[in-house]
């Protein structure tokens, strides 16, 4: 069970500040009812993949899995849609992010699940089938969304490497959930053409998975021309803790083994920790409302002609209407404050190296015995600290962290850097990865 505390299907302090999208999203239960059951056309037992191409035996090459937002020629894009799947052609040629794996060879084993259309945080798939979460024996946890494929394949070790798409914390999320390493790259470094769109012109990203900071340097290396020079660099100019400045932000509704996870994990690496005060807590909080709006809207802006399809589930109906809703009611005002946001930010930031904070609340809920429903959407969608970075338009990295817990073995710690700064967050990254083997030895 989770803790008391942060088991908040509605957390106030988000309700203040979200313009009641939680409560909207509860509400839409009624016209969405319980998700169907379909048949799993996954390509692989633990479902991570859609479409799957086993290495060839003796094979020793980087192994690379993609997640089916991303354009592959020659290959369907299904953006974890039965009706996509069905009716889609293959594309007519690869995603621009492709481009320096293609040039180098790199050996693409598969494409990776996602929840439909990317809509949904948890990571459960009716068609698909929900990836399973590697992390707890013990428990059937969500894999989060929504590059849930992604994030199973590496943690299952059935890749290397894993490209995913963040627009609200769908890289972060799942790497949290999985005990992986995760980075949402700066907003327009990686090229979104093929990409398929959630919000492409305010918050869409995409970035590497792996399973240590090591496998999401080679990813980023694969998506930045010349990013391995750059991490090189940033490991020598800061090659220990005492030199980084950390900003630590505590939030309401946060459990309390989560915050010590973290705070033990910063002070294992020997940072510096300058604790942000509640004027900043409350920006932030604003700004996670305002990006979800945005990502809401937008998402019903693209998927809306997919409305009355057989083949979409119900539940990403509802979800897709939830956004007309907010178009109308707080999707501008979100928009107005973009800007004020990235000021606050970049000022926080200007005496600060990184913001630390945990990915996620609590710690991942089981998958529902009987599909997931708005309801369960909504619980996990206030359980993320992610949405106010993509609003900013800056990188942020998700670490795993060890934590006191008899079943889950892993919260997540999210740094949080100025634009381009990739290279810096994985060095700092790093820190806290080298200090925490050290410790457990």
């Amino acid at each position: 069970m989770l803790e008391s505390k942060a088991d908040h299907t509605l957390t106030p302090e988000w309700c203040r500040g979200s313009g009641g999208i939680v409560a909207l999203l509860i509400l839409a239960v009624a016209l969405s009812g319980c998700s169907a059951t379909r048949r799993p056309a996954s390509a692989t037992p633990d479902h991570s993949f859609i479409t799957y191409w086993p290495p060839s035996e003796g094979s020793r090459g980087l192994r690379l899995a993609v997640k089916d937002l991303i354009d592959m020629k020659g290959v369907v894009t299904s953006a974890g849609s039965e009706f996509l799947s069905k009716t889609s052609p293959p594309a007519r040629r690869d995603a621009k992010c492709l481009a320096i794996a293609r040039q180098r060879n790199v050996q693409i084993v598969g494409k990776t699940n996602t929840t439909e259309f990317a809509v949904a945080v948890s990571g459960i798939n009716e068609y698909f089938g929900t990836p399973k979460n590697p992390l707890s024996s013990r428990r059937n946890l969500i894999p989060g969304g929504s590059s849930c494929g992604s994030a199973v394949a590496v943690a299952n070790r059935s890749a290397d490497v894993a490209f995913g798409t963040d627009t609200a914390g769908s890289i972060r999320i799942p790497a949290a959930c999985c005990g992986v390493v995760g980075l949402k790259t700066t907003f327009g470094l990686v090229p979104l053409d093929g990409v398929y769109p959630i919000a492409p012109n305010h918050l869409d990203t995409v970035g590497p998975l792996a399973r240590d900071v090591a496998g999401v340097a080679q990813g980023m290396d694969l998506l930045q021309a010349g990013f391995a020079a750059q991490y090189r660099r940033a490991v020598a100019a800061k090659p220990s803790g005492r030199s980084i400045r950390v900003g630590r932000l505590y939030l309401t509704g946060t459990a309390s083994k989560v915050d010590r996870a973290v705070d033990a994990a910063l002070a294992a690496a020997g940072f510096q920790i300058v604790k942000l005060d509640d004027t900043f807590r409350t920006k932030w909080v604003q700004a996670q409302a305002d990006a979800t709006t945005i990502a809401s809207v937008n998402a019903w802006l693209y998927d809306q002609r997919y409305r009355n399809e057989f083949g979409v589930t119900v539940r990403t109906k509802a979800v897709v209407l939830l956004g007309q809703i907010e178009y109308q009611t707080t999707y501008q005002p979100a928009l107005k404050r973009q800007a004020e946001w990235k000021a606050v930010l970049r000022q926080a930031l200007a005496g600060v190296d990184f913001i630390a904070l945990p990915t996620l609340q609590n710690l991942p809920p089981r998958v529902p015995a009987f599909g997931g429903t708005l309801a369960f959407e909504a619980r996990v969608l206030a359980m993320q600290n992610t949405a106010a970075v993509n609003l900013a338009g800056v990188p942020a990295l998700a670490i795993p962290v060890p934590v006191d817990d008899r079943a889950v073995p892993f919260t997540s710690l999210q740094l949080v850097g100025p634009r381009l700064s990739e290279a810096a967050l994985l060095n700092a990254g790093r820190l806290v990865e080298t200090a925490l083997a050290t410790r457990s030895r």
